[in-house]
């Protein structure tokens, strides 16, 4: 017994002692000596009614999973302490803090209350995983001595939550704001709008959500499913009122997370032209707010052709009336600066064969329909800026305007010119942070056109090559909902994806290390298990690569997880333990083999089975 407690002490000495898991990382972590360990006795004090808030909030938190009722007062007493400066620390900035845990107290100081919040956030992190739970538990609430100085890289840390392809209630979205902000995102960009749905209330314009919120339902991917048929009612769909909206912006500002809302026009507006057919250049009246339907063509050079019209009419004065009437309505429910308004992907057919375009053009005596939406965006940030807000659109073509900020998703050319021409960039590059693309084996997972790995999301650096970093404000993840019909799913397409983001956008360059935030990961997700938070194993699957040499296949293969063992058969028998371990680049024999390969770790499969035929390894070879 004395052996077995003494072990037990070992351990939890080891685990207090060990580097914390800490994510995003913070700029500069100190072990001292020693613990501090909660109990229901302790107090947590604080100075000033913005300093009460974030200590009810880690009261709130930390008696739901011990079971104990924390005290909170005013004053410099208490066990667990939230200050605010007298004298602004300069390094901290806005949204800094430092922690110090000793065995007696613990101290969270900051210049304002942001820096308190993502405080505590670390010190939550600190506690072991239990913490997260949402029902009583007994643990073990030790947290090891440390001093942390820590503050953030970029000022924007967002993601975006694309509604409109797929409706979340108002309670998932505060909750994924929640989850959000543990990992000191500060942004939420929200997609209300395209053609799929309309998402938010409009009391000026009622037909936006009577009609534009619903569509017939269908099930199956995205772009390959029917046409709404004559007379069908349209059932699915939802919006949020502009009370649950309010709701929703003061729950995020409670969380030190400001709400960007997007409305994505001239093109992406389907939803809103089934409401009011009269604003696109057609004025079809029988088009429907679209449940996923092929209604374009793309083609190799990246162009394309819309088979329904989706555009605003920019030659229709009762078109910016409308927009008038949106962004009035939209400026007061979100405090922030910007408003998002999407602004790429216009398809200009239909403008080319409208007379009312046209006169316009040559009213303007200008020949490219690129210019006309340009002169449409213009008329937009006159707009915005009439309701004292900033424009923010997606890089397309410089058709923004010239004081507009821009999100780029299309690579890092596009950020370089635009921070050439001065714009403020937000970095969004698809090919790091699109979180709606597939993140493990391709054979698995849900077909979706383009891939992103965790290890790519981690290695996105925001400030390109040549470009002053004055212009880069941050960066942030962008889940587009074609394909993500639940909550659920949209956590499993999030996580851990948007926490290798977390820390680009926050930890120092010169600290972030892909090895570390490997051996941090698992830690988190066993915080996900107990929060019941959803999020993608696929580090655990082999990456497979297969490369030709003398008309030989040749395997290669990883896994993002640390410390495991891959094992693989091409004999067609399941793999287990005692089949072949992989560990070095293989040349595999001729003939209709298939690869089967799995991972596992301590003895124990982990991760996926993976099947593969000759055929399919074929397809695979890299050139």
């Amino acid at each position: 017994m004395k052996r077995i407690i003494t072990l037990a002490m070992l351990f939890v000495f080891v685990q207090l002692n060990a580097q914390p898991s800490l994510v995003p990382q913070p700029v500069l972590v100190e072990l001292q000596t020693g613990y501090f360990e909660l109990s229901k006795t302790n107090t947590i004090s604080f100075i000033g009614s913005q300093s009460e808030k974030i200590a009810q909030m880690l009261a709130t938190k930390l008696s739901i999973s011990t079971g104990y009722q924390f005290l909170t007062k005013e004053g410099k007493s208490g066990d667990i302490r939230f200050k605010l400066n007298t004298k602004p620390d300069e390094i901290l900035g806005n949204e800094g803090y430092t922690l110090l845990v000793n065995s007696n107290t613990v101290e969270i100081s900051a210049n304002k209350p942001s820096g308190l919040f993502y405080g505590m956030q670390t010190l939550l992190q600190l506690f072991p995983a239990e913490i997260e739970s949402n029902k009583t538990i007994t643990a073990e609430w030790k947290i090891p001595s440390v001093k942390i100085t820590d503050y953030p890289r970029f000022g924007w840390r967002g993601i975006m939550l694309d509604v409109s392809r797929h409706f979340f209630t108002k309670e998932e979205v505060k909750t994924h704001i929640e989850q959000l902000s543990k990992y000191k995102f500060n942004t939420f960009h929200w997609h209300l709008s395209d053609d799929n749905g309309w998402r938010v209330e409009i009391k000026s314009l009622p037909k936006l959500t009577e009609i534009g919120a619903w569509r017939v339902e269908r099930n199956g991917q995205f772009s390959e499913r029917a046409n709404p048929k004559p007379g069908e009612p349209a059932t699915y769909g939802g919006f949020y009122t502009q009370e649950d909206i309010k709701e929703i912006v003061a729950f995020a500002n409670e969380r030190n997370v400001t709400i960007v809302p997007e409305i994505d026009i001239p093109g992406h507006s389907m939803a809103a032209i089934a409401a009011y057919p009269e604003l696109c250049c057609t004025k079809d009246t029988s088009i429907k707010v679209n449940p996923g339907t092929p209604f374009s063509e793309w083609y190799a050079d990246g162009s394309f052709k819309m088979l329904i019209d989706n555009t605003l009419n920019p030659s229709d004065e009762k078109v910016y009336e409308f927009l008038d009437k949106v962004f009035t309505e939209i400026a007061a429910l979100f405090p922030n600066e910007y408003i998002h308004v999407g602004g790429d992907e216009c398809y200009k057919g239909y403008w080319a064969n409208d007379p009312g375009c046209q006169a316009l053009m040559k009213k303007m005596n200008i020949n490219e329909l690129e210019d006309l939406q340009t002169y449409f965006m213009n008329r937009v940030s006159n707009i915005l800026k009439s309701k004292n807000k900033k424009m923010l659109g997606w890089d397309a073509d410089n058709e923004l305007t010239a004081d507009a900020t821009v999100m780029c998703w299309r690579g890092f050319k596009g950020a370089i010119e635009a921070a050439k021409l001065g714009h403020n960039v937000v970095m969004t590059p698809s090919l790091w942070a699109y979180l709606d693309y597939q993140q493990g084996e391709l054979t698995i997972e849900p077909p979706v056109y383009e891939s992103l790995r965790l290890k790519k999301c981690y290695e996105l650096e925001p400030v390109p090559d040549g470009v002053d970093s004055k212009y880069i404000l941050g960066g942030q993840g962008n889940l587009w909902a074609e394909n993500v019909p639940t909550f659920r799913y949209a956590q499993y397409m999030t996580y851990p994806r948007a926490w290798s983001l977390s820390e680009v956008f926050w930890s120092p360059k010169e600290s972030r290390n892909w090895s570390s935030f490997q051996n941090k990961l698992e830690a988190h997700f066993q915080r996900a298990d107990i929060a019941e938070v959803n999020y993608s194993k696929a580090i655990y699957d082999p990456i497979i690569n297969i490369s030709k040499k003398n008309d030989k296949l040749w395997l290669e293969m990883e896994c993002e997880a640390p410390r495991v063992d891959i094992y693989y058969t091409v004999d067609c028998t399941m793999p287990d333990i005692f089949s072949s371990k992989y560990t070095n680049a293989i040349e595999l024999p001729d003939g209709p083999i298939t690869l089967r390969t799995i991972a596992y770790r301590s003895g124990k499969p982990i991760g996926h089975l993976i099947t593969l035929t000759r055929e399919e390894l074929e397809k695979r070879v890299r050139k």
